[in-house]
């Protein structure tokens, strides 16, 4: 079936963009947006434009936002029957992004976060998994779930055959990354920063960083730097790849939008060595506004 699960947020981006860069407490001339958004939902964006059908599991409100945010997923082809309402607000995401920069960022993932495991229940109950014959498909984790709800999933049975990739949420909930790290089906997703904050290191080079990790997990893991070369390491050793040179109009969701390329690519059949440059191009695409 070509179908994968995207399991975290899904909420609405509030966006200010201005191509000047901006200090603390500067005020600029410049466009505010009002997307669907969160971790979980811009992979699923990326896994439909490129013809794969996404299955959301996540937590929404019973309220006009999370109505939107249904009729949204459902209009770009996602697979909805199995996100959970509840009374709780639909989250929000704000951001500033200023010379082609994030400057700062707010993420309201409460909703999320207070739900729990009730968003799980479609692969614990039958309807997609259950212990006893489970999911064995691509599932892509978002780092805006809890601490305590990641643990769970990387030690649960009902996820033992899954193919997990895991983003973290933002360099400041790495730490909930920590229980895949002795997984050796799970795939992790992150830049430099968050690659330094996960080994305790100062490595200053995405190959660095992802040599650093391989000592450390048994996890695979995919390291990105800006503009500067992606890295992960497999069976050969170190592969790197150098993301095209573009302008950047736009920059939150492009890691998201390079995990879901990536995972596309290899699902295609494409060699590391050419599925690693081959997302690197769509996320380029995506900073550059041309996708």
């Amino acid at each position: 079936m070509n179908r994968i699960v995207c399991i975290g947020s899904v909420l609405w981006d509030i966006i200010g963009r201005t191509e000047n860069a901006m200090s603390l407490g500067a005020d600029r001339p410049g466009r505010i947006t009002r997307i669907p958004g969160g971790v979980a939902m811009n992979i699923a964006q990326t896994l439909a434009r490129l013809g794969v059908t996404p299955v959301l599991l996540t937590a929404l409100g019973r309220d006009h936002p999370g109505d939107e945010l249904i009729e949204a997923a459902r209009a770009l082809g996602m697979v909805t029957d199995h996100i959970h309402r509840s009374d709780l607000p639909t989250d929000t995401y704000m951001a500033i992004e200023s010379g082609g920069d994030l400057t700062a960022a707010i993420a309201d993932a409460h909703s999320l976060e207070a739900i729990g495991d009730a968003i799980l229940g479609p692969i614990l109950d039958g309807a997609l998994g259950r212990p006893d014959a489970p999911f064995d498909g691509v599932i892509a984790l978002d780092g805006n779930l809890t601490h305590a709800l990641l643990a769970e999933i990387a030690a649960h049975p009902a996820f033992a055959s899954a193919d997990l990739r895991v983003a973290p949420a933002s360099p400041g909930k790495i730490d909930r990354l920590m229980p895949f790290l002795n997984c050796d089906h799970a795939t992790l997703y992150i830049n430099l920063e968050e690659a330094n904050a996960l080994s305790g290191t100062a490595d200053v080079t995405a190959p660095e960083a992802a040599v650093t990790l391989s000592r450390l997990t048994r996890a695979r893991v995919l390291v990105t730097d800006g503009p500067r070369a992606a890295a992960m390491v497999g069976p050969d050793g170190v592969l790197t790849a150098i993301p095209p040179a573009v302008t950047a109009l736009r920059v939150t969701g492009a890691g998201d939008t390079f995990m879901a390329a990536h995972i596309v690519a290899e699902r295609a059949g494409k060699a590391p060595a050419a599925a690693l440059p081959a997302a690197l191009e769509t996320a380029a695409r995506y900073v550059s506004g041309t996708d």
